[in-house]
């Protein structure tokens, strides 16, 4: 990689200072996993770009997971930057907090900051044939979905292009593999994707994105997950949902491998960290004129203040993983689970 194109691209000088690290780590503790890996790379031109992930905590196959996911969408680069400021603090910690290390003995937590080099790269929604990441996964919805924001295929030129029908694009590829490879095999799995770019609200939103009609089978789990962080974390500005209450769509990848986990009788929770960049433009109006001003929150304060604000909600979510076995076969699902279709399903 050329100088030029690490100012493109600094989260990948970032990987790659994240790499040496762990390989530091690793011969410092040896009885936790501690591990980088580069799952793809995207040719863009005469760059190369890695797809990299990076795992830290348990050995053993047996033990729960939680995986984050940034940088889906190249122009929503702020979910990157969060994903990989939160790992390189668990790293820094990971030298000297004894009480953290005894916690990793018992859950996985795995990291793939930049799904999308190639989209960062160029600083475009969808990869390096303009198809959206989260449009393009062999599922379509039976319900009316939003006009071209559902996933179409008139165009690549047009935003939210789902791409060749039957042709899975190789990032969510990627996903896919890795998910069913390193995810399936264990009793427990969260992964949280990173955005940004709707509302003026943070929303944690959870599948299906396909249909308004029919909940997930674990909506009392979520239901109840949700109670949870609230009253844990009482002062907080989420609002917890499904993604439909706002707007359908065909071929988004959460939706796929949800429906996935299930036929093969695996446990997948997957939640999207939807942040509300239109709150950043209230503030700063003039960074519409910036390509990335509608999904990144472009001055250094304020990019500093939505990293620090997640915090919280990644440590929680990290400790319900550690703890699953404490709550998600409680015996008051079927009461969430019809609280959940009273709120959302009407």
């Amino acid at each position: 990689m050329k100088s030029s194109d690490y100012k493109r691209l600094p989260e990948l000088k970032q990987c790659e200072l994240i790499n040496t690290r762990l390989k530091s780590l690793k011969k410092e503790n040896q009885s936790i996993f501690f591990k980088s890996h580069i799952l793809n790379n995207i040719i863009a031109g005469n760059v190369k770009l890695p797809i990299y992930s990076f795992s830290i905590g348990s050995m053993s196959i047996d033990s729960p997971s939680i995986t984050f996911i940034g940088g889906i969408h190249g122009l929503e680069r702020i979910g990157c930057q969060l994903i990989l400021s939160f790992l390189n603090g668990l790293i820094q910690k990971c030298y000297w907090n004894s009480v953290l290390l005894d916690s990793l003995r018992k859950i996985t937590i795995n990291f793939i900051p930049m799904a999308n080099p190639a989209g960062i790269y160029f600083k475009r929604r969808g990869n390096i044939h303009n198809v959206d990441l989260m449009r393009n996964a062999p599922i379509d919805s039976k319900e009316k979905t939003a006009w071209l924001v559902g996933g179409h295929r008139i165009s690549s030129y047009l935003p939210w292009y789902r791409g060749k029908k039957n042709v899975i694009e190789i990032e969510n590829e990627t996903i896919i593999d890795y998910v069913k490879k390193y995810l399936f095999p264990r009793p427990f799995n969260l992964i949280l994707d990173c955005h940004s770019g709707f509302g003026l609200h943070d929303r944690i939103w959870f599948p299906y994105a396909k249909s308004k009609k029919y909940p997930i089978s674990d909506i009392g789990k979520l239901f109840y997950l949700r109670k949870m962080f609230f009253l844990s974390h009482p002062h907080h500005n989420y609002i917890f949902e499904p993604q439909s209450q706002h707007y359908l769509c065909h071929g988004d990848l959460w939706d796929y491998l949800y429906d996935l986990s299930q036929s093969s009788n695996r446990i997948i929770l997957p939640l999207t960290l939807e942040m509300g960049s239109w709150a950043w433009i209230k503030k700063n109006p003039l960074q519409i004129f910036n390509s990335l001003g509608f999904f990144h929150p472009i001055k250094n304060h304020r990019i500093k203040k939505v990293i620090n604000n997640h915090n919280i909600l990644f440590n929680f979510l990290i400790d319900i993983v550690m703890n699953y076995s404490n709550w998600y076969e409680n015996s008051h699902l079927p009461l969430y689970r019809k609280k959940a279709m009273t709120k959302w399903y009407k």
